[in-house]
């Protein structure tokens, strides 16, 4: 018995599909998949402020070197890095100082300028991107050069 579909006798081979593929199609509004499921509505983009508090734990545990402030600047980036409105680059600042903050035995100038430079931009890099506003289509066009002080157009 032939389990294969033709949508037409003579087709090529890519319009065939098996019988349990196209029960499988069917099936989908019964399995609970909906395509007019609205999405979840995602959680606020953090405020500066969250940033501005990471950033300077950060500095004190470049500075310090002591468990109990590089603990904490490991525990405020580390629910930042699942966010799901944060850029890449964001994310990219708070893993390196995720993995970087930590107590060393020494504290050089290596360490310290790695943990401060991700605590630096991160402000800047973490910040709400706003999306550029676009000139309307219907817009009359603008002149290329000139004050334009009297407009032709106008009575």
């Amino acid at each position: 018995m032939d389990r294969t579909v033709s949508v037409t006798q003579q087709g090529p081979r890519r319009h065939r599909a098996s019988l349990a593929q196209l029960a499988l199609l069917a099936s989908l509004p019964f399995l609970g998949a909906t395509a007019l499921r609205a999405a979840p509505e995602p959680p606020p983009f953090p405020p500066p402020a969250e940033f501005r508090s990471l950033q300077l734990i950060t500095q004190a545990c470049s500075r310090e070197n002591t468990a109990e402030t590089c603990d904490k600047a490991r525990s405020l980036a580390d629910p930042l890095l699942d966010h799901p409105r944060l850029p890449a680059s964001c994310k990219d600042t708070l893993w390196t100082i995720r993995q970087r903050s930590v107590v060393a035995a020494s504290n050089s100038f290596e360490r310290r300028e790695t943990i401060d430079r991700a605590a630096r931009s991160l402000t800047s890099v973490c910040r709400l991107q706003l999306p550029t506003a676009k000139p309307a289509a219907d817009a009359a066009p603008r002149s290329k050069g000139g004050l334009n002080l009297i407009n032709p157009n106008q009575n």
